[in-house]
């Protein structure tokens, strides 16, 4: 090695180093920081009173500022998670698109999907809870109880009391397991479904469809 590239290196080698030129655009602050780890720890989505009392802040209000700041620097940024408001709660969720890369990391089978009749009785009791299972039977027209077993065992449905009819039969209700599972904030958030005579007047049957008159 001649004695000027050692010099050269010498020189590199005993430079201090640079300072950076300041904080970055999406720059946490402290109590984001401290917001964006109670999140990160979270097991199961967190109200804004839990978060603001997780991460120190004076109130829900506080925290809510803070997630709307947090989720434009997520977006801004192309981050890989995302605070998402679901089953009442916020959480960090890994982003729709990287789902099937994340599962085959983690060498996670994908779930058992639920049945046809599952998927029917489930629905039924999103839209009509409180419901019996009699009411759902008579809205299928064949027996729930297999499918409600199911249901239950998934932590979709649970038990949410009795009626005060004749031999107090259960009611059944979503879980918030459900929520979570349909991307839900709240029950109130399911698509809407319209009757299909709800363009037609009360009064008025629905015309018939063979077009004959009655005799």
């Amino acid at each position: 090695m001649t004695r000027s590239r050692w010099r050269r290196r010498s020189k590199a080698v005993g430079e201090p180093p640079q300072k950076p030129t300041g904080p970055g655009p999406h720059h946490r602050s402290d109590e984001l920081a401290r917001l964006e780890a109670a999140l990160f720890l979270a097991r199961e989505p967190l109200s804004t009173r839990r978060l603001a009392k997780l991460a120190g802040l004076t109130d829900g209000t506080r925290a809510r500022a803070l997630l709307r700041e947090l989720k434009r620097f997520q977006e801004e940024s192309g981050a890989a998670v995302r605070v998402e408001q679901i089953a009442g709660g916020f959480r960090l969720l890994t982003r729709a698109a990287l789902g099937p890369w994340v599962r085959r990391l983690l060498g996670t089978p994908p779930e058992n999907r639920l049945s046809a009749a599952a998927l029917e009785t489930l629905a039924i009791v999103a839209y009509r809870q409180p419901v019996t299972r009699s009411e759902m039977e008579a809205i299928r027209g064949v027996g729930c109880e297999d499918m409600l077993r199911q249901l239950m065992e998934r932590d979709f449905v649970a038990i949410g009391g009795r009626t005060e009819d004749l031999g107090r039969p259960n009611v059944y209700v979503t879980s918030r397991r459900f929520l979570q599972a349909f991307g839900l904030s709240r029950i109130e958030d399911l698509p809407r479904i319209e009757s299909p005579f709800s363009q037609q007047p009360a009064s008025e049957p629905p015309s018939d469809p063979a077009g004959s008159s009655p005799s």
